[in-house]
């Protein structure tokens, strides 16, 4: 009886930078994990799906590491940030508070899927008010979006939570969110659903 080997899916990318790249050498990597007739997908999150052998996933998250590309969890966690191609400069773009952000946020367990977008300026190019939670940097500041939902015939833009935050008020406020989800939201309810059902007050009291 032939031997099958049990797979996991992972999500991975090149981490959070001037839009959704890859080098060669992290193509190179990914494609040792690939069969000859297997295709990689590629979410709408700037994530790229890939099944690697359930016994070999620490070592294999390791090598995913050396070469810079960073792996989240598949399911019902909250996604990697999606951001905008940020097209005048990491600082100007607010690039390291995306990163930390990020850092606080990917990864979390949650009720069902959500989504954080994230952009550099008004122009939006990151889709922040059609995500479950969207970031918008205005000079110095960052504005707060939640709602937002961009399939289905109920498809909306989010409203506009709070506005002119600091660094550390958006952290705090954004992991805010996601624990009250985390605590109050019912099983596999979507975060557009419970924001209808407690209200965006249940935020920012």
């Amino acid at each position: 009886m032939e031997n099958v080997v049990k797979k996991v899916k992972m999500a991975i990318n090149g981490g959070i930078g001037f839009g959704a790249k890859l080098n060669a050498k992290q193509l190179m990597t990914i494609a040792k994990y690939m069969d000859d007739n297997e295709e990689l997908e590629l979410t709408t999150f700037q994530q790229l799906y890939i099944e690697i052998p359930e016994d070999r996933k620490e070592e294999i998250i390791e090598e995913f590491h050396h070469v810079g590309l960073v792996c989240y969890p598949v399911g019902n966690f909250v996604k990697s940030l999606r951001t905008c191609n940020f097209c005048k400069g990491e600082e100007e773009e607010g690039m390291p508070i995306a990163k930390e952000l990020n850092r606080r946020i990917a990864g979390k367990p949650v009720p069902f899927t959500v989504k954080v977008a994230y952009t550099g300026c008004p122009v939006g190019c990151g889709e922040p008010m059609l995500s479950d939670i969207g970031v918008m940097k205005i000079k110095d500041q960052y504005n707060l979006y939640v709602g937002g939902k961009a399939k289905g015939k109920d498809a909306e833009v989010g409203t506009l939570l709070k506005e002119n935050l600091t660094p550390e008020e958006l952290y705090d406020l954004v992991e805010k969110i996601i624990a009250v989800y985390s605590q109050m939201g019912k099983k596999r309810e979507t975060f557009h659903k419970f924001l209808q059902r407690v209200g965006r007050n249940q935020f920012i009291s």
